[in-house]
């Protein structure tokens, strides 16, 4: 179809079409279409996804509604992609790719034909006329994986032997070039890159008294990856301990490093270095900050619509105190930067103290606490106070100087955040005033409160539907026999291994709303503020949780792990 040529049709129109070929009812489709829109899915993803119709006869019919071919890609040779004429980006936000050239045409699969402006774009950038081919959703999201893993997994292998360029000089000498030292380098190397493309978080170095393994963090929960002989494991250390620029020679204490990776030119990734003596040997913890697979975005969180409605109106108010809780590993760091994205401007200043600085961004001044040298929290947040503020961000409350620098800050005209470690939002409360402050004067500052936990994401190919619950069970914990029918479980496949791709945010925000601020000061527990929240709407992380399991993101299993019934 000549690009020319304008595309009138809406999704809606495959909508109506998908009623006419009886497929289902008016009703129906209405209701999966907002089903869809929950879900952050377009209709015909969402029906795919959810086993509700086949993907290639809604293609067909959607080739059939834009007047486009059909194509199935099964036949298509993934080396023959030209995925370098068009933005990886594209690629991904619009699910869109290039599959072959031919007369001078580029042919391009798409399961959404009415992204007129997008096909426009593409053409633009390619200078290529664009013929547009209707392929199932499906089979167009796992190509699209293929070819961008196959992509990725290439750069990783070309990087394998290329130098690491390190932050700092490394002031300790080692030959590398021994024969025994080399095989070290190249599999520390390998343990790293492989670390990176899995998305592993972090990476554990663990010898015990005659074995020594290798851990990855992947999603929240270790996995072992290798099994190195246990004679390997001091030559191990010594590398990783030379990238991050710690003393080779000294088991005995702890010690704590970074180095960045180079890959390309704009393409850093960060590492943070523990070392841990422990009864085996020498442990070693890496942390690894990959801020180009982060998304800060509100979308991203995870918020349902009333939850990103009340998380804006605190970031818009003028000043004011938001805390984010939960464990170690919940996310709140990243709710916490998203926010600063969002506030980011050139009317603001914006600073932060953080141990350690963790992601950086551009117009924002961050702050590395040093407690070595006396730069705590403390002393920082007395130093930001008289550099003009609108915002600051503190990396976590630990101790009462501290809170009481940020509660004065909120109550003198800034917008200050901050995390604590709490079960939940209303715990938050009775942890400040634990801590040791009046409660007059968290009611007078506070204006929002954020608990969160992360849950593993769903596999969207190998999800299968379960129907092993009693109707009696699925009641009681909230469901009603139609939202039963949405309950899935986990598989596994050759894209995620164990039916878990990535994580999702579990979610219960409190604002500080007159009636909740009276009862503070009025000394109420934590239970009562909890309730009279809940009667103003709020909903707890197990019922955020709930709504993930009832739109097919994750499992009853996976919510009881992270979440309690009772939160």
């Amino acid at each position: 179809m000549d690009m020319t040529t304008a595309i009138e049709h809406r999704l809606q129109g495959i909508a109506q079409l998908i009623v006419q070929k009886n497929l289902f009812s008016k009703s129906k489709i209405v209701e999966y279409q907002n089903l869809a829109l929950a879900n952050k899915q377009s209709l015909l993803n969402y029906l795919v996804t959810h086993h509700l119709a086949t993907g290639s006869i809604l293609a067909q019919m959607v080739a059939e509604h834009f007047n486009l071919p059909f194509i199935d890609l099964d036949h298509i040779d993934i080396d023959a992609v030209p995925l370098n004429l068009i933005n990886e980006s594209l690629v991904y936000q619009f699910k869109v790719l290039p599959i072959f050239v031919r007369t001078e045409y580029l042919f391009l699969a798409t399961d959404d034909p009415s992204q007129q402006a997008i096909f426009k774009e593409i053409q633009f950038q390619t200078r290529f006329p664009i013929k547009l081919v209707v392929v199932e959703t499906d089979k167009l999201q796992k190509l699209i994986d293929e070819v961008l893993n196959k992509k990725e997994n290439q750069y990783l292998l070309n990087c394998l032997n290329q130098p690491i360029e390190l932050e700092n000089p490394d002031p300790v000498s080692i030959d590398l070039n021994k024969s025994d030292e080399v095989p070290i380098v190249k599999f520390v190397n390998q343990i790293l890159l492989a670390a990176i493309k899995n998305g592993a978080s972090d990476i554990h170095f663990e010898p015990y008294e005659k074995t020594y393994r290798i851990r990855y963090r992947l999603d929240g929960l270790l996995t072992e990856i290798a099994t190195p002989p246990i004679c390997s494991s001091s030559q191990i250390g010594a590398r990783i301990k030379v990238l991050a620029n710690l003393d080779i020679s000294e088991r005995r204490i702890p010690q704590d490093g970074h180095f960045q990776m180079k890959l390309a030119s704009n393409y850093v990734v960060d590492f943070r270095v523990s070392t841990c003596p422990t009864i085996g040997g020498e442990k070693l913890v890496v942390r690894i900050i990959n801020t180009a697979s982060i998304r800060l975005s509100i979308d991203s969180l995870g918020l349902n619509k009333l939850q990103t409605e009340r998380f804006l109106t605190a970031l818009g108010k003028p000043q004011g105190l938001i805390l984010v809780t939960g464990p170690t590993g919940s996310g709140k760091t990243l709710s916490l930067y998203t926010a600063l994205t969002l506030l980011n401007s050139k009317e603001k200043n914006i600073s932060t103290v953080e141990d350690p600085v963790e992601i950086k961004l551009p117009g924002i001044n961050q702050v590395n606490v040093n407690q070595k040298s006396g730069l705590n929290f403390a002393t920082v947040l007395r130093s930001l106070l008289r550099q003009d503020p609108d915002i600051m961000m503190i990396g976590e409350i630990r101790d009462l100087e501290t809170a009481e620098i940020a509660i004065k800050a909120a109550q003198t005209g800034h917008l200050v955040l901050s995390t604590l470690h709490t079960n939940s939002a209303a715990e938050t409360l009775t942890r400040l005033v634990n801590i040791g402050i009046p409660a007059f004067n968290i009611a007078n500052s506070a204006i929002l409160l954020v608990a969160q936990r992360l849950a593993r994401r769903l596999c969207e190919y190998c999800k299968i539907r379960r129907n092993d619950l009693s109707q009696q069970h699925l009641k009681t914990i909230g469901f009603c026999g139609s939202e039963a029918l949405n309950l899935y479980q986990a598989k596994g496949c050759q894209y995620c291994t164990n039916g878990f791709r990535g994580r999702l945010g579990l979610f219960e925000l409190l604002p500080l709303s007159k009636k909740i601020s009276e009862q503070i000061m009025n000394g109420a527990s934590s239970l009562e503020i909890q309730r009279l929240a809940q009667a103003e709407g709020m909903i707890t992380i197990y019922q955020s949780g709930l709504e993930k399991v009832k739109q097919g993101l994750t499992t009853l299993e996976e919510l009881n792990r992270v979440a309690n019934h009772d939160e």
